[in-house]
């Protein structure tokens, strides 16, 4: 009684597994090549070696920071991370983490997409930024190279906002003490 549908989810099985292309197609030998350049970059990243981080970026790369700040070129890069990381980055808690493969357009241009965590002190605190990136990627003479990237905050809720929310929180907490010890110094006045 059972024997026909176990069979019929077995030839299911069989059948989905085989229509699935991921299944079928060996994966393309540019993803490893991409993996290698972005344990390259981390590395650099997290040992403060711009240099070795430059090697990699495309000589026209634009980079858009959580700041909203814009570089442009492998210069502008060098004096962003050279003005603002040095002093502020402390590393990664995550390290920019794919969600997928790249999505490879042709056999020269990828797009890349995901996540990182990453530790900065900024505001005299040291606070943690969960952030999703985008990266564009091109392949000339032979090499991957980093030619965009795109890291955004969640815009609503950030650890900037959150210290800014307990900033204002604090302070109306003050302002309701004070005004409570300036009633009571006005209402005495007046009886006296």
């Amino acid at each position: 009684m059972h024997r026909p549908a176990t069979l019929l989810i077995l030839i299911a099985g069989l059948a989905l597994g085989l229509t699935r292309p991921s299944l079928l197609a060996a994966e393309d030998p540019a993803h490893q090549e991409l993996r290698a350049l972005r344990t390259q970059v981390i590395e650099a990243i997290t040992k403060g070696d711009n240099d070795t981080v430059m090697q990699h970026v495309h000589p026209d790369v634009v980079v858009t920071w959580q700041n909203a700040e814009v570089v442009r070129g492998v210069q502008g890069l060098r004096d962003f991370f050279n003005r603002m990381a040095k002093d502020t980055f402390r590393g990664y808690k995550v390290p920019p983490t794919p969600d997928d493969l790249t999505i490879l357009h042709g056999g020269d241009t990828g797009v890349s997409f995901g996540y990182v965590v990453a530790e900065y002190d900024l505001l005299g605190k040291k606070l943690e930024f969960k952030s999703r990136w985008t990266a564009t990627l091109v392949k000339e003479n032979g090499r991957w190279l980093l030619a965009s990237y795109h890291i955004s905050l969640n815009a609503l809720d950030n650890p900037i906002l959150g210290a800014a929310k307990k900033s204002l929180l604090w302070g109306g907490a003050g302002a309701g003490v004070l005004g409570l010890v300036i009633g009571v110094l006005i209402g005495r006045r007046k009886k006296a």
